[in-house]
């Protein structure tokens, strides 16, 4: 398999901060362990774009505020845009060292890119955008934009099921979907703190781009590490 120019990868929120506690509910314990991964992975030549999703943490601004007034779209999207910003801030100060000083908080330019592709650096992080954009969307987006062929969405779903796993004990996974199949699993639309292993708006793009998406749980890195690599690994591809 030919080597992608970059790594393009989307770490769901709801691995970086697993729940919401007075202590912040970061999990440092996997991070610890994914700050020696990705640190080895970049002395081995990969090259990496992570785009960092809200998770539980754009969702519990999301409730919150819906708890008190009548909100609207556009105001629950920018709330969810904000805590992906966070968690990618936070990420970056993680790989201060590693990491490309500035948070990719919006489409670049044709300048910009020229820039990160000249950069010394070879590890880049990027937030949400624009409300109606995801961060799935990002991912593939940013793919398209690096060159690459494939995005590695790596959440707290293992796997793309037939049903949700969450409401159906018999859910069962799937280990290979077209684009098309996968489109008639999910919701046709885009809904602020919609959960799905990737969303209606990120699916219409990597559809019309081509782009492969393989699905897996961002915690396993053995497993990771198979997908970054281009070999069989326990997850869901959707192309």
């Amino acid at each position: 398999m030919k080597k992608e120019p970059y790594v393009v990868m989307h770490l769901g929120g709801s691995i970086v901060v697993p729940h919401i506690s007075d202590e912040g509910g970061m999990n440092t314990s996997f991070l610890k362990k994914f700050k020696s991964f990705l640190s080895r992975e970049l002395k081995r030549s990969w090259k990496f774009v992570i785009v960092a999703g809200g998770g539980k943490t754009a969702r519990a601004y999301q409730k919150g505020a819906s708890r008190i007034v009548d909100v609207r779209d556009i105001d629950l999207d920018w709330l969810g845009i904000h805590a992906t910003r966070q968690n990618a801030h936070f990420l970056r100060t993680i790989f201060a060292k590693e990491a490309y000083p500035v948070v990719i908080d919006h489409d670049p330019y044709p300048e910009e890119m020229e820039m990160f592709k000249s950069s010394k650096k070879k590890l880049f992080f990027a937030s949400g955008w624009r409300p109606g954009q995801s961060t799935d969307y990002i991912a593939v987006k940013l793919a398209q934009r690096f060159g690459s062929s494939q995005v590695i969405i790596a959440k707290d779903t293992p796997f793309v099921y037939n049903k949700d796993p969450k409401k159906h004990e018999k859910a069962k996974p799937i280990f290979a979907i077209s684009w098309k199949e996968y489109s008639r699993l999910i919701p046709k639309s885009w809904t602020p703190g919609l959960s799905s292993p990737v969303d209606p708006v990120a699916t219409k793009l990597a559809q019309e781009l081509g782009i492969t998406a393989k699905i897996l749980a961002g915690t396993n890195l053995p497993n990771l590490r198979k997908a970054i690599e281009g070999k069989e690994f326990t997850g869901t591809v959707i192309q």
